[in-house]
Order: C-alpha cells, then sequence, then structure tokens
C-alpha cells in the first residue's frame, strides 16, 4: 500500500478532463502572461470569498512581501507574528529591513496568542501578522479589535486556511483572509486550493490598498513604463490560473473529504493516551491543511521514526521556533524562550490528510500509531 501525505495524483484523476481542457485553452490562445484565466479565476476567487479584490501574484512569500510594501511600513518598524509557524511569514518582515517580534501561540489551537500582543507592544509596532495554522483561523475577533485599539495594520497569512470561514460573536460569518487590512495565500500544489507550481494572492476590501497591490506587483507601475513607485515583478502564471479556476469549484468539497479522513482520526484515535488529537476553535471551522497531533510522552521522534519503517509518511511542521533559527539570531536575546512554542515543537506531528479519503490507508496509519504505543508502555 502506498500512502502519500498528500495524493495529488488521485485527486488529478478525477478532475483531469476539467483541467487538460483549461490548460489546451491556454496554449490555443498563446496568452501566457495575464491571460484570460487569470481574469476569470481572480472573478471567481472574489465571489467565492465575498472579497472586492483578489489580485494574484507569483507565490505566498511574494504575497506577504507585497502586502508590507502596499502598507508603507519603514526599517525599524515592528511587525509581530507567532514564533511557531513557516519561515516565509518571518522572513518577508526581515527582508524589508523591519523588525519580526515572534510571540508564542495558543496550545490548543496553534494559532497566535493573544495575550503576547499586549506584552510585547511598543511605540514601534506598526503591524500583526496572524497566521491561520494547520487551516484553522486564529481568533480575529479580538485580533482586530486589539489592532483598531492600537492603530495597528493586520495581515492574515491564510496559506494553510483557504476556505475555512471565521463566526464573530454577533454571528457574522467571513472567510478567513478577509477579515484584515490584506489577506495572503500561497497556491503551493500541496495547499488545499493548489496548482501545479507556484502561485499565490492577496485579498483586501480596500479600494486603495488593491490599487497599490496590483502597482507594486507589476513594477511600481499602474500605466506601462511609468513607474510611481519601486515595485516586484510576481505574477500568476495563466496556465496555474486556468488550473487554480478548475480546483476552485471543487474546494468545499475538498474541505468536507479532508474533514471526513480528520474526524475517522479523532475518533480512532482520542483513546490513545500518549498523544493529543487536533482541537478545534470554537469560532472557526477547519479545512484540515494538517492533521497534527501532539505527542506527550516524549516519544515524537520514535514514533516518526516507527511509522517510516512501516512506510506510512509524516512531518513535523515545525521542529524548531523561528527564534532559534539562525537567520532571525539577530532580532532575539540569546536566553529569549516561548515555552508553548518550545513544547510544541518538540511534541507536533501531522499525518496524511488529503481529498481522496481511503478506509483502508487510514485504518492501516490508526492501527500502527496504537501499536507503538502498546509496545512502548
Amino acid at each position: 500500500m502506498k500512502i502519500q501525505m498528500v495524493d495529488l495524483k488521485g485527486q488529478y484523476e478525477k478532475i483531469k478532463h476539467e483541467v487538460n481542457a483549461g490548460i489546451q485553452d491556454c496554449l490555443d490562445n498563446t496568452a501566457f502572461i495575464n491571460g484570460p484565466a487569470v481574469k476569470d479565476f481572480q472573478k471567481d476567487f472574489e465571489n467565492y470569498l465575498d472579497v472586492k479584490h483578489v489580485i494574484p501574484c507569483a507565490n505566498g512569500t511574494d504575497a506577504l512581501q507585497i502586502a508590507m510594501m502596499a502598507l508603507d511600513l519603514k526599517p525599524g518598524d515592528e511587525v509581530i507574528c507567532p514564533a511557531f509557524t513557516y519561515v516565509a511569514t518571518a522572513e518577508v518582515i526581515g527582508l524589508l529591513g523591519l523588525k519580526p517580534i515572534m510571540v508564542d501561540v495558543d496550545e490548543n489551537t496553534f494559532n497566535i496568542e493573544l495575550e503576547g500582543l499586549e506584552k510585547y507592544l511598543t511605540p514601534n509596532t506598526k503591524a500583526i501578522v496572524p497566521v491561520h495554522l494547520y487551516g484553522q483561523g486564529a481568533d480575529m475577533e479580538r485580533i482586530i479589535e486589539f489592532a483598531e485599539k492600537h492603530n495597528l495594520f493586520v495581515i492574515e497569512d491564510n496559506a494553510q486556511a483557504i476556505g475555512s470561514d471565521f463566526t464573530f460573536t454577533n454571528g457574522v460569518v467571513k472567510k478567513t483572509g478577509t477579515i484584515g487590512h490584506i489577506g495572503c495565500t500561497s497556491f503551493f500544489p500541496s495547499k488545499n486550493l493548489g496548482c501545479y507550481g507556484d502561485g499565490g494572492a492577496l485579498m483586501t476590501n480596500d479600494d486603495d490598498l488593491a490599487m497599490k497591490i496590483r502597482m507594486i506587483a507589476n513594477h511600481g507601475q499602474q500605466k506601462k513604463y511609468y513607474h510611481k513607485v519601486l515595485g516586484c515583478n510576481s505574477r500568476l502564471d495563466t496556465i496555474q490560473a486556468a488550473v487554480l479556476k478548475v480546483k476552485l469549484q471543487h474546494l468545499d468539497e475538498y474541505s468536507a473529504a479532508r474533514n471526513k479522513m480528520a474526524d475517522y482520526y479523532d475518533e480512532n484515535l482520542q483513546s490513545v493516551a500518549e498523544i493529543q488529537i487536533p482541537q478545534r476553535a470554537k469560532n472557526s471551522t477547519h479545512v484540515f491543511h494538517q492533521y497534527t497531533l501532539r505527542v506527550k510522552n516524549g516519544k515524537r521522534d520514535e514514533l516518526q521514526q516507527y511509522l517510516g519503517e512501516k512506510n506510512i509518511p509524516s512531518m513535523i511542521y515545525y521542529p524548531l521556533p523561528l527564534y532559534k533559527q539562525e537567520a532571525f539570531e539577530q532580532y532575539v536575546e540569546s536566553n529569549f524562550s516561548l515555552p508553548v512554542t518550545e513544547l510544541l515543537c518538540s511534541e507536533v506531528i501531522s499525518l496524511p490528510v488529503h481529498t481522496e479519503f481511503n478506509q483502508e490507508a487510514s485504518d492501516f496509519i490508526i492501527s500502527e500509531i496504537k501499536n507503538f504505543f502498546n509496545k512502548n508502555k
């Protein structure tokens, strides 16, 4: 039995005729840059998210960088972000001469811990980048309240939670990525909405910001060869847009399939005392970009090795806090520590979860996890 973290081939087989037709259309009309498929996908995505503006770009990292450029953040400005996340979130902060201020996360939802915002707030704080980790939203209601109180920008890193719904206490429901000033996402192939190469997008309801984002992503120009600001060259490839246009139609179906697989894991693993199954946030749906366990007896690495011996893939997202990465040494004191982040880095392990639910494979994974802990009692 061949088990994969993400079954992109199985997914493709079900939609290959739609995808192939979209790609062939791009080849036939030879509009490889900013072709019709880009504009079509942009409009479809705006409708799906119920957001005024989607600006496609080359990848999720570019999206984060362009967002910060569009907000006119200046060197030395501080940007708060979680320490337990992928490097891109903080990387672009440093690349722009800004200072990443890394805060702890909630040990149950893995999302940014709100008390840390107040603790690390300074006169230089200009923005917050909440990451909707593993597929569910951070507490955007409280984050927005905090940001408005202190006049801060909010840039949502929504690379892992496309399709997730956040419900406010007044009953209003919004898609993650559309709540802050700017939302950013990635269309890396393994993402819930992934293309067949690199791709990304920014989302905003602010007309002026949208205009500036488009200008920055296009060499700082609104009119060809007339450049108002320093920008970059970041475009979504037309062929990738054609793929995304097809896959967007199936996104809710994909989320449901991931939830089905996650529920099956939950049902069969919740009795294993040595692990904690993923906790759902009260105010956000979960789209399970990752199904992430916590191994609470210090045997996470041994479990991963054991699963590997059984040809069961797994991943550790993430093994080291950002502030312990050599690249970020300049931004923190040598003794800086965030207890929950460090605990999670030693405990988390992600199991295969994807759109092509296979009960036989899931049963095998579950049985081997149980076997491992039974042998280690």
